[in-house]
C-alpha cells in the first residue's frame, strides 16, 4: 500500500457507506473539513432511509450503488472486504486508475494523525470504546471517536453515533481482527480485551494479536481475567481484570436489576448495564483512562451517567415485569455472555437468535452447540431463524436448524423457526411475568425494526 497522508487528500468515495465502520471513518473525515462521498446498495434513487438522511446531515453525499457517482475528481475510493471485485463501482474504479484503499488503511494513516488507544478483542470493543469516550468526554479532554456502533447520547442528537471529530489529542478507534487487519494500526496505547475463536482459529489470533503488540508504541493493556489474553501482558501496572493481580483489580462485583455494582481501588462504581463482561470493559476503559491522567472518581462520576450504545445489551422495553433486550451477540462467547447478563436476575431468559453468514455459521457451529448448551438452564429458551444471508458468493450448507438439532440433544429447550416473523406470535402466547427477552443477531440492517415490530406487537398491541 501506498503511505496515505490523510492531510494532502480531500476528496474520499466509500463504496458501502452506510456499513459501521465505512460511515464513521466517513463521518470523521467530514467533520475535519474532507469532502466525502459515497453509494450504498440500499440506497436506491428513491430510497431515503434513515441512515442516508444522517451521513447527509453529516455533509456526506450519498448515492445509489450503480457506478454513477465516479469520476477522475476522486482522489481515494475506500472499500471494505465485503466488497468483492465483480461489484459494479469497483470495475468502474479499476477502469478509471482510481487509487484503492482499504477501510483498515485508511482508518490507520487516521490514526497516525492523533494520539490514538487502539481498543481490540474478539468480544466488547464498542461498548469499551463507548465508555471510555464517556469517561474523556466528561473530563474535557475532547477525544474524537471512530467506532462500530452508536453511542445512545450521540443518536439522541440525530446522529449515527459512531464517530465524532473532537479537537482534542485523543483519538479512541475500534480495532478489528476478523479481517486480519488489526496488524496495521501503530497506537500509542493497546488494549486487549479477550481472545476467543471468531472468524480464526485461535492460534492466526494469538499471532494477529501478538503483531498487534509490538506494533503499539507506547503502553499495553490486557485483561487479566481472559486467559489468552492475560499472555500478551507487558506491565501488570497498566492491567486490570477482576479478582487477579494487577493495578485495577476489581472486587465485590454485584448486578441488581439492571445495574452492575464493582469496587476498584477503594472507589465505588455503579454503571447502568448488566453482566460480567461489561464490568471487564468497564475495567478496560477505566485503567486507560486513569493511566492518562483522569481520577478514579472522575471515572465513576463519568460511568454513572453511562447511556449505552445502540444494540449492545439495549433494553427496549419493560413492561408488566417483561424486559425485552436487544443484542448485538453474534459469536458463541458474546451470546453464552449476553444470556448469561440476563439469568443474572432469576428470571426465565427466551432467547432468540439469528446466526449471520454460512461460512462464519460454519466454522463455529461446534462452538455454538457447545456454549448455547452449556449457558442455558432447565427454564430458559432458545429459537433460531434462518441464517442471514448478505449476498455474494457463499455455500449454503449449512442451516440454523443444525445448530438448534445441536442443542436439542444436550436436553435443552431449542426451537427452529425459519421466518423470524412468525417467532413473534407464538412468543406474544407464550410470555409471562418475569420472563426477559433477548434478541441477538448482527449484520442484517433490518434487526432494528425486526425489534420494533416485536416490541410493538408485545407491548403496544
Amino acid at each position: 500500500m501506498n503511505q496515505i497522508d490523510i492531510n494532502k487528500i480531500d476528496n474520499y468515495f466509500f463504496i458501502g457507506v452506510a456499513g459501521a465502520g465505512m460511515s464513521a471513518i466517513a463521518q470523521y473525515l467530514s467533520g475535519i473539513g474532507k469532502k466525502v462521498s459515497g453509494s450504498d446498495r440500499y440506497f436506491t434513487t428513491d430510497n431515503s432511509s434513515k441512515i442516508r438522511i444522517q451521513l447527509e446531515k453529516a455533509d456526506i453525499k450519498t448515492y445509489p450503488q450503480d457506478g454513477s457517482a465516479i469520476s477522475d475528481f476522486i482522489e481515494i475510493v475506500v472499500v471494505s472486504t465485503a466488497v468483492e471485485e465483480q461489484n459494479i463501482e469497483y470495475q468502474e474504479v479499476i477502469r478509471r486508475n482510481l487509487k484503492i484503499v482499504h477501510r483498515a488503511d485508511l482508518l490507520a494513516a487516521i490514526s497516525e494523525t492523533k494520539k490514538t488507544i487502539a481498543i481490540a478483542g474478539t468480544s466488547g470493543k464498542s461498548t469499551t470504546v463507548a465508555m471510555l469516550y464517556q469517561i474523556m468526554e466528561y473530563a474535557n479532554y475532547n477525544p474524537s471517536l471512530i467506532t462500530g456502533a452508536g453511542l445512545s447520547k450521540l443518536i439522541k442528537k440525530g446522529k449515527i453515533g459512531n464517530a465524532v471529530a473532537g479537537k482534542g489529542k485523543y483519538l479512541i478507534i475500534e480495532a478489528d481482527e476478523s479481517d486480519g487487519t488489526l496488524v496495521k494500526y501503530k497506537a500509542d496505547t493497546g488494549v486487549i480485551l479477550n481472545i476467543e475463536k471468531d472468524h480464526k482459529e485461535l492460534e492466526e489470533l494469538e499471532e494477529i494479536f501478538g503483531t498487534f503488540k509490538k506494533t503499539t508504541k507506547n503502553m499495553f493493556s490486557v485483561n487479566q481475567s481472559n486467559k489468552r489474553a492475560s499472555k500478551f501482558s507487558e506491565n501488570r501496572n497498566f492491567d486490570f481484570g477482576y479478582d487477579v493481580d494487577c493495578k485495577y483489580n476489581a472486587i465485590n462485583f454485584k448486578q441488581k436489576g439492571y445495574k452492575i455494582f464493582f469496587n476498584l481501588n477503594n472507589e465505588k462504581f455503579e454503571i447502568s448495564t448488566i453482566g460480567m463482561h461489561n464490568m471487564e470493559n468497564a475495567l478496560a476503559a477505566i485503567s486507560i483512562a486513569n493511566l492518562n491522567g483522569i481520577s478514579l472518581k472522575k471515572c465513576a462520576d463519568a460511568l454513572k451517567t453511562y447511556e449505552g450504545i445502540y444494540r449492545r445489551m439495549q433494553i427496549i422495553s419493560q413492561n408488566e415485569n417483561i424486559t425485552l433486550i436487544d443484542d448485538y451477540a453474534h459469536n458463541p462467547v458474546k451470546i453464552e455472555a449476553a444470556i448469561k447478563a440476563c439469568q443474572q436476575n432469576d428470571n426465565r431468559v427466551i432467547a432468540w437468535f439469528q446466526p449471520h453468514g454460512f461460512g462464519p455459521t460454519r466454522f463455529l457451529k461446534n462452538e455454538f452447540i457447545e456454549k448455547i448448551s452449556n449457558t442455558l438452564r432447565e427454564q430458559d429458551q432458545i429459537w433460531m431463524s434462518e441464517i442471514y444471508y448478505a449476498g455474494g458468493t457463499a455455500n449454503k450448507d449449512i442451516s440454523a436448524l443444525d445448530l438448534i438439532n445441536g442443542i436439542k440433544i444436550k436436553n435443552k429447550k431449542a426451537f427452529f423457526i425459519e421466518n423470524r416473523n412468525d417467532f413473534i406470535p407464538i412468543l406474544k402466547q407464550n410470555i409471562k411475568t418475569g420472563d426477559t427477552i433477548l434478541l441477538m443477531g448482527a449484520r442484517d440492517p433490518s434487526l432494528e425494526d425486526f425489534t420494533q415490530l416485536v416490541n410493538n406487537k408485545l407491548f403496544t398491541q
